[in-house]
C-alpha cells in the first residue's frame, strides 16, 4: 500500500472551493491534471476521469464514486484490471478554516499487488497533485 497526501490552504470559502471543484465541465480550461470528469453526483454510479500525469500519457478510466459530500468531500475509487492488482482510492476533502479561507486535501491510497512496482507513475501522481492544488488555489482565488 502507498498512501499520497497533498494539502494547500486556500483564500476561499469551502463553498467557493466545492463549486469550482464540482464544475467538472470547466476542468479542462484550469486543471493541468484531471483533464476531465464526467459524473452525475450519484454514490455507487461510474464517473469517467481522463488523467495527465507531469511528462506521462493521459489516460482514462472508470473509477466508482464513493462519496459526493456537498462542500465537504468527492472520493471514487478505480482499479487497473481486476480488483487487488493496482487499485487507488481518490478524495478530496474541504475543510472550512473560516469564512474566507478553506484547506483543500487531495490525495489517493494505492493497494493491489503492482504497487511496488509502480513507483514512477506514483511520483509523476503525487507532482499531478500539487500540480492540480495550485491551479485550483488560482482559480478559486481569482
Amino acid at each position: 500500500m502507498r498512501k499520497i497526501d497533498t494539502e494547500i490552504i486556500i483564500n476561499a470559502s469551502a463553498e467557493k472551493v466545492w463549486q469550482v471543484l464540482s464544475n467538472f465541465e470547466e476542468h479542462q480550461n484550469w486543471n493541468p491534471f484531471i483533464k476531465s470528469i464526467k459524473c452525475n453526483g450519484n454514490v455507487g454510479d461510474s464517473l469517467t476521469v481522463t488523467l495527465c500525469p507531469p511528462g506521462g500519457n493521459a489516460m482514462t478510466f472508470k473509477p466508482t464514486l464513493l462519496k459526493f459530500d456537498e462542500n465537504k468531500e468527492l472520493r471514487w475509487k478505480g482499479k487497473v484490471g481486476i480488483k487487488g492488482i493496482f487499485d487507488g482510492e481518490h478524495y478530496f476533502i474541504i475543510e472550512k478554516i473560516s469564512d474566507s479561507q478553506t484547506k483543500f486535501i487531495h490525495g489517493e491510497i494505492f493497494s493491489g499487488i503492482l504497487v511496488g512496482f509502480m513507483k514512477g507513475i506514483l511520483d509523476k501522481s503525487e507532482l499531478g497533485f500539487a500540480l492540480m492544488n495550485e491551479a485550483l488555489k488560482v482559480e478559486c482565488e481569482r
